[in-house]
């Protein structure tokens, strides 16, 4: 029972510090300087109706004169001798209301300036699509390539192949996504014309499309495959010069069967939870080469909404990103005690 205790206790953790983390997010942001929506009469006026239907700014038929509500946001136009005056609501009030609005309606607001008046949360259900499927696939590629190299340099210990593959790896873990992809646009793109230099669109064909993947799973897989042979060769030597492994030998097991039979189970144990771990960390140089290649993913929109300011889809972006985070980190730490068996969670 102690097992689902821990797991209940994880899970209360994570959401409280989901909550805490976009809470003071909202509220640092909403202390900044407001930052009135651009375009014309029609779109302002839209956007400062819908912030007052969600509590964020007062509106009122005449100008306050007394100065009560601060500084004026918006006029609208006058529209046969009336216009309304907008108001911006206090912080904290802000804050409550926000709560009210995303537990209550699961409304997080709306673009300011990126697509003005559009819910943030439909904006990101459009776009997370790319970004998911673009980092699955980066998983699914580097995690049998990087172990199978680490099993490789770790069955060939101290001899050229271990030597050569060590020195890439560390080499070519040193290399920023973001610098990689440059070279490799410049080479294959620009020079060769062998690949899109741009993320398709979804019109364009569905070999133009698959090709569209090429460049920016490799970027992203390149760094984890360097990190998981990097720890596979270590957990595998460490394993390989065990005192058991040595008795397994004594007891009359071949080189191989000790290897596929007790060396590999073991090493396992700390590598299979570095996967989620290594899966984070691609999450975040997503964001740059979404970027640079024109990936329509949420990753770019984190960096379209910080230039346009656009605070309601950050939110959203945010909670998707600390979400993914937490969750990753409760699954790492549950996946010990599934793995292995000798490690009970939740016991003292």
């Amino acid at each position: 029972m102690s097992k689902w205790k821990y797991v209940a206790k994880r899970l209360i953790l994570a959401f409280v510090t989901t909550f805490i983390i976009l809470s003071l997010t909202f509220i640092l942001v909403k202390l900044l300087p407001f930052e009135r929506p651009i375009g014309d009469d029609k779109v302002r006026t839209a956007y400062y109706d819908k912030q007052y239907h969600l509590g964020y700014v007062y509106r009122f038929d005449k100008e306050d004169r007394d100065g009560e509500y601060g500084e004026l946001l918006y006029k609208t136009p006058v529209d046969k001798g009336k216009a309304f005056y907008y108001y911006e609501v206090p912080v904290m009030e802000q804050y409550f209301k926000w709560l009210g609005n995303v537990v209550l309606h699961w409304d997080w607001g709306y673009s300011k300036n990126y697509q003005p008046n559009v819910a943030a949360s439909v904006i990101i259900m459009n776009r997370i699509g790319y970004s998911i499927r673009l980092n699955i696939i980066s998983v699914i590629f580097s995690v049998p390539l990087g172990i199978l190299l680490g099993i490789w340099a770790a069955l060939k210990k101290n001899t050229m192949t271990d030597h050569t593959i060590s020195t890439l790896v560390m080499i070519f873990i040193s290399i920023p996504s973001f610098v990689l992809i440059s070279f490799i646009l410049r080479i294959f793109c620009y020079g060769l014309n062998w690949l899109p230099s741009s993320w398709p669109a979804d019109t364009a064909p569905a070999s133009a499309r698959a090709q569209g993947y090429i460049i920016p799973v490799f970027c992203l897989s390149f760094g984890s495959i360097c990190g998981y042979c990097r720890f596979t060769r270590a957990e595998l030597c460490e394993v390989m010069e065990s005192d058991y492994l040595l008795l397994a030998r004594t007891k009359g097991l071949t080189r191989r069967q000790a290897i596929t039979r007790h060396a590999l189970k073991n090493a396992m144990v700390p590598i299979f939870p570095a996967i989620l771990s290594e899966f984070i960390g691609i999450l975040g140089g997503s964001i740059i080469l979404e970027s640079l290649y024109g990936i329509p993913g949420i990753g770019k929109l984190f960096i379209l909404c910080l230039k346009h300011k656009d605070y309601d889809i950050l939110f959203v972006d945010m909670a998707i990103f600390t979400t993914i985070s937490l969750v990753a980190g409760i699954v790492l730490d549950l996946s010990y005690g599934f793995i292995d068996p000798r490690i009970r969670m939740g016991e003292r």
